[in-house]
């Protein structure tokens, strides 16, 4: 690649062929419009409230049709089909925004806020380094301001606590998010082959694709398929697949772990609650504020179709051992047109001996330098 075209820092490397691959996949669902959470408009000085009758003589228009939640054979809510939770809003609200009680962004501090994540997704890198060998990330459609997203104008993901924040860490909590992390940086990622980060191995994408499912930098697309007794979740990165089953059956014991934990799933009405345990320890690619949860982490999920276009998806961290309280966030998902093409990661791996003996020489190298 020519050093004059704009390109992205990341962790690790695609082909050239996979990012032309999900260009097609980007001008595909580019076409879609977006979902909205915006504050409702006061109504105007000295309008009311009610719209005026109106004339005898008209014919009154036809009422719209109600949307009704569309179901499957089997009866349940449908959730199927293609979707992104590509947002701009934060996870947690900024202190200042906390202090002045701002749930929302205006419209021109949200369209800013838009256009410099953008411009970031633009921004070059330096010729001749390792983050310069990759491919452009915004002439292939990749970032999130050329795809679909939810204007999402609130000031944060989370809903309670109220301030938007997430709860203070109790101290346990804190020393097992310091030591899980020293134990996994050690000799910069390349001492040894665990050592390096799952995404960088093509393994798992970073951060996992859930629970809870949180906004990705891009490829941020989900594929939901469902049966009578079970829900699947594919996330385009990597093809990471969750299965949660619906069919009542126990959780395994703790013993048993998984990097995305191990989900059962139930209906409550018209929606689907997941509720997630035995994860890992593993704090790879995790928001910061995960890296220390305890082995009783518990984490619920909450899906519900709230248009023919959209569903709303909140989940709650309940983990006393980590945090002094609990803490829900909520975000929606934004249907787009499918396929979700597969995101073929293998090069971190096949990569694993010339990598490694680059970090023995690079070692070698620095025990040299004088002063070694």
């Amino acid at each position: 690649m020519t050093t004059d075209k704009r390109r992205f820092r990341m962790s690790h490397k695609f082909p050239v062929l996979i990012a032309g691959t999900l260009l097609t996949a980007a001008v595909v669902i580019g076409q879609q419009t977006p979902a909205t959470r915006t504050p409702a408009a006061p109504a105007s000085a000295g309008t009311s409230a009610k719209a005026p009758a109106p004339a005898a003589t008209a014919k009154a228009p036809a009422a719209a049709k109600p949307w009704v939640t569309p179901r499957t054979p089997d009866g349940q809510p449908d959730l199927q089909g293609y979707w992104t939770n590509a947002t701009y809003a934060p996870l947690e609200r900024a202190p200042a925004n906390v202090t002045a009680n701002k749930l929302f962004f205006t419209k021109e501090e949200y369209d800013a806020r838009v256009k410099q994540a953008a411009l970031a997704d633009e921004a070059q890198t330096t010729p001749g380094t390792t983050g310069d060998v990759h491919y452009d990330f915004t002439q292939f459609g990749l970032d999130k301001s050329q795809n679909p997203f939810a204007q999402d104008m609130r000031t944060s993901m989370i809903t309670d606590p109220p301030d938007g924040r997430i709860p203070a860490q109790t101290a346990e909590g804190q020393k097992r998010g310091r030591d899980r992390t020293a134990a996994y940086r050690t000799a910069g990622g390349y001492n040894q082959v665990q050592d390096i980060v799952l995404g960088s191995r093509c393994i798992i994408y970073n951060p996992p694709p859930g629970p809870p499912m949180l906004p990705q930098g891009y490829n941020g697309n989900y594929q939901i398929i469902q049966s009578r007794d079970a829900v699947m979740i594919l996330f385009e990165q990597i093809g990471d697949i969750r299965i949660i089953p619906l069919d009542n059956r126990p959780s395994p014991p703790l013993s048993v772990r998984n990097t995305m934990g191990i989900s059962r799933g139930h209906w409550e009405g018209d929606t689907l609650v997941i509720e997630t345990t035995n994860f890992d320890e593993r704090p790879q690619g995790r928001n910061a504020a995960l890296a220390g949860i305890s082995d009783n982490f518990k984490l619920i999920e909450r899906l519900k179709r709230t248009g023919e276009d959209t569903f709303d998806y909140e989940f709650t961290v309940s983990d006393p051992e980590t945090f002094v309280k609990p803490w829900t966030a909520s975000m929606p998902f934004t249907r787009i047109k499918g396929p979700i093409f597969e995101a073929a990661c293998h090069e971190g791996n096949y990569g694993i001996e010339d990598t490694m003996k680059g970090a023995r020489a690079a070692d070698a190298a620095a025990a040299k330098k004088p002063g070694q």
